[in-house]
């Protein structure tokens, strides 16, 4: 060891090192510790981080169904923007991504188990980006994102 420390990761650091290259797995644990707000909430925990690709992964519970035991609608469209928000941070490094506009198709219905979203791009402009997401379980499609994001100065 020579006594140099690595400073502490924030989002946009880490955001920034996977504009170039996949996130390891403890980078990953160190974004995933950062997660606050909603994703905290939800429990939703990135699995892999690279250019032009993000994927998270939800394990269901009781929290996220709706009155008939499904998992709430509103569960997609929230891994859905919160995945392709990172992605978009990642695809413009040092910058802010806010979604604009999500439209969520819901295909399947899921009781329990584990929905992982995959956030590819659509579109990367240096003002807008259009992302797609599709959330899947147990290897079948149960909804797909399309996520338009703002790009903002930090």
């Amino acid at each position: 060891m020579n006594g140099h420390q690595e400073p502490p990761m924030d989002l946009f650091s880490l955001a920034s090192r996977a504009a170039t290259r996949a996130l390891t797995n403890d980078e990953l644990e160190e974004l995933n510790n950062l997660n606050v707000g909603l994703d905290r909430n939800l429990g939703l925990r990135y699995t892999s981080i690279e250019p032009g690709k993000v994927i998270s992964e939800l394990h269901v519970n009781s929290k996220h169904l709706q009155v008939v035991g499904l998992v709430n609608g509103g569960v997609y469209a929230s891994i859905a923007e919160s995945t392709a928000s990172v992605a978009g941070m990642v695809a413009a490094p040092g910058k802010v991504v806010v979604g604009v506009n999500n439209n969520t198709d819901f295909i399947s219905s899921v009781r329990s188990g584990v929905i992982v979203a995959e956030a590819t791009p659509i579109q990367v402009g240096g003002r807008t980006q259009v992302w797609q997401v599709l959330c899947t379980h147990r290897g079948e499609l149960v909804a797909r994102t399309t996520l338009r994001t703002m790009v903002l100065e930090r």
